[in-house]
């Protein structure tokens, strides 16, 4: 018995080795949440119709602007209003119901018995997100490309640039977000802020240049401006140092605020 109880040990001792490093917890957490991410249809309608949905839409709307004054094509327009949607809607929308699903389930409190670490749990929810989010960023270039005549990138560094900062931002403001967010059904009426504001004044309907200009300065300093300045500048070659740097400085400062934020209020057990 003592034998059978010891071999049970190590056999548990030596599956734990081969899950302890970062890399072996992330992906089981990311493989978890991405189960769970297609058991709720939901969320899984959210995050891949809803982006393609809103770029059929801009196509139509979007030719009621006068986009020449911004340097760009209603196809340049639509492509990247639909980089910004999904960051929006596939990331933040996603993982602000995500965290706070896992928090009432007792979920994080859970994990955070065993070694995985703080980061590490925030990160392995956040990665089917951010994964499918890359996928779709691709293939609404790809598209864009193929079916409406949309030129290639002048600058891709800047565009990944751009979607690279974005992704953080967006999975850091979701817990941001989560963090005040009290139930699943809530997430809906926490995450509309963010939405709201950047749909208006980030450039994913109209660009900046087409916004009187103390109206653009303050939009500037939005949380998602600074990545899709980035993804619009390196989509149209537009845009000179020292604006691309702002836009970079920009996203990079939220950053860091929504990292303290998370650090210091993010909650990790349910709400009473």
């Amino acid at each position: 018995m003592a034998t059978t109880t010891g071999a049970t040990r190590t056999g548990r001792g030596a599956g734990a080795a081969g899950r302890s490093t970062a890399t072996g917890r992330l992906t089981a957490l990311g493989r978890a949440e991405l189960t769970l991410l297609v058991r709720n249809r939901a969320m899984l309608f959210v995050a891949l119709l809803m982006p393609v949905m809103m770029v059929g839409a801009m196509q139509g709307w979007a030719k009621e602007l006068d986009y020449d004054k911004a340097a760009m094509s209603v196809g340049e327009a639509s492509v990247t209003a639909g980089i910004g949607f999904v960051l929006l809607f596939v990331v933040h929308a996603n993982l602000v119901s995500a965290y706070v699903a896992r928090r009432e389930e007792l979920v994080l409190k859970r994990l955070r018995t065993g070694e995985v670490s703080d980061r590490e749990i925030l990160v392995g929810t956040a990665l089917p997100a951010v994964v499918l989010a890359v996928a779709q960023c691709v293939l609404i270039a790809a598209v864009s490309m193929a079916a409406f005549d949309v030129p290639a990138p002048e600058r891709p560094d800047l565009v990944v640039a751009g979607v690279v900062l974005g992704l953080v931002l967006m999975v850091a403001l979701a817990a941001v977000v989560a963090a005040g967010t009290r139930t699943v059904e809530s997430a809906q009426l926490t995450t509309l802020p963010l939405l709201t504001v950047s749909f208006l004044g980030s450039g994913l309907f109209v660009p900046l240049e087409l916004l009187p200009e103390k109206v653009a300065s303050v939009c500037e300093l939005l949380p998602l401006t600074g990545a899709m300045t980035l993804v619009r500048s390196g989509w149209i070659g537009g845009g000179d140092a020292k604006d691309l740097v702002g836009a970079a400085v920009t996203a990079l400062a939220w950053i860091v605020v929504s990292v303290f934020a998370v650090r210091r209020w993010f909650r990790w057990e349910p709400r009473r």
